[in-house]
């Protein structure tokens, strides 16, 4: 049982180097591999680290088996009355809107559940409902990988007990339009809708819509 929750005996690449190979708010680096028979093997990932030593700090990590720290959280808010907070946000690299739950980057200094505040606040004009307790932020247990074949990007999903609070205050380039679905709507908007929607969002619907332990 216990090799369900482990890496497989199989041999593995090995990882020689890391090469940046342009800069910006992403950076393109290469990443220099031995496969198991010997073959050199070159792959392009692209990563928020802001070099290629730190990068490489990072995968070895990855390497000796330390848990992926989540860089970026999203959060499906759900409000009193029963109902599903999601957007529809211009996303650039799809020139499109696209569907999604509120999300961004954690923060430096921040911890997750500050950066699930932040966010509601930001982008939609909520607020958790601390008054709940624990019950108020639900975080799944670990952060799930974004793109394992692009970028080591996690992200901590957090179901959160919400309220209104004021006016979202997006950063001029977010243009993020709120809307709300009530849980009986859920089959038919993911049936019916027609622009992009993030895989995140799509599977949290497809949980919400059939586990009723999450509406508690």
């Amino acid at each position: 049982m216990d090799a369900l929750f482990c890496a497989p005996d199989s041999p593995r690449p090995e990882l020689l180097g890391v090469q940046q190979a342009s800069t910006g708010w992403v950076n393109k680096y290469l990443l220099s591999y031995r496969l198991p028979d010997g073959t050199p093997f070159t792959y392009e990932s692209a990563s928020r680290e802001r070099s290629a030593a730190a990068y490489e700090a990072a995968l070895r990590r990855h390497g000796q088996g330390e848990p992926v720290a989540s860089e970026a959280v999203c959060v499906v808010p759900m409000l009193p009355d029963g109902e599903l907070m999601l957007i529809k946000e211009f996303r650039y690299p799809v020139n499109s809107w696209v569907v999604a739950f509120p999300a961004g980057l954690i923060d430096e200094g921040e911890d997750e559940v500050t950066a699930i505040s932040r966010e509601l606040a930001e982008e939609v004009g909520l607020r958790v409902r601390t008054e709940l307790g624990q019950r108020a932020v639900r975080m799944l247990p670990q952060a799930g990988l974004s793109s394992t074949g692009l970028t080591e990007e996690a992200v901590r999903i957090a179901i959160v007990q919400v309220d209104h609070a004021g006016q979202a205050q997006p950063e001029p380039n977010e243009l993020i339009e709120p809307f709300t679905l009530r849980r009986e709507d859920i089959g038919a908007f993911l049936e019916r809708n027609q622009l992009p929607i993030g895989t995140r969002a799509q599977l949290m619907l497809m949980v919400l819509a059939a586990d009723d332990s999450l509406w508690a």
